[in-house]
């Protein structure tokens, strides 16, 4: 059988948990995911779990948040004088935004406190600092 290498076309089903049990994604009822083993498509962790596996193997894959979606990273939460925040815009804790950088580049980020005078914007991934589990299958490989 095919073991699952660097520049194969992969399919999984999926089951991602947070240390608390709660299921974060799920590929239940979806068709399996998809991706290129190798090319950062997916979380690293996950990717690293799949090397050797064969179609039809199991295995549940515990991810540091390191190698999932990093650390909470503080400086990614920048307060915004309330002044310069658009009218037009709710300013609701958990309001999803996107930001430009100054290069162009879309940033998405939520709205993580408001006050009388500021607004901050957190540009963290929202699973950041979160060790993951990954419960899954092959359920296909094309080889490179």
């Amino acid at each position: 059988m095919t073991q699952a290498k660097a520049g194969d076309t992969i399919r999984i089903q999926y089951k991602g948990t947070l240390k608390s049990g709660e299921v974060f994604d799920s590929s239940e009822g979806r068709d399996p995911l998809e991706f290129t083993l190798g090319s950062g498509m997916i979380i690293k962790g996950l990717d690293a779990a799949i090397y050797g596996m064969i179609v039809g193997e199991k295995k549940v894959a515990e991810i540091p948040c390191a190698d999932a979606y990093g650390e909470l990273n503080p400086a990614a939460r920048q307060p915004v004088p309330r002044s310069e925040f658009p009218d037009d815009i709710p300013a609701e804790v958990g309001t999803q935004l996107q930001m430009q950088s100054p290069e162009g580049q879309v940033i998405p980020v939520v709205i993580a406190e408001v006050s009388d005078t500021e607004i901050t914007l957190d540009a963290n991934h929202p699973l950041a600092g979160q060790d993951l589990t990954f419960d899954f299958e092959i359920t296909g490989i094309d080889a490179a």
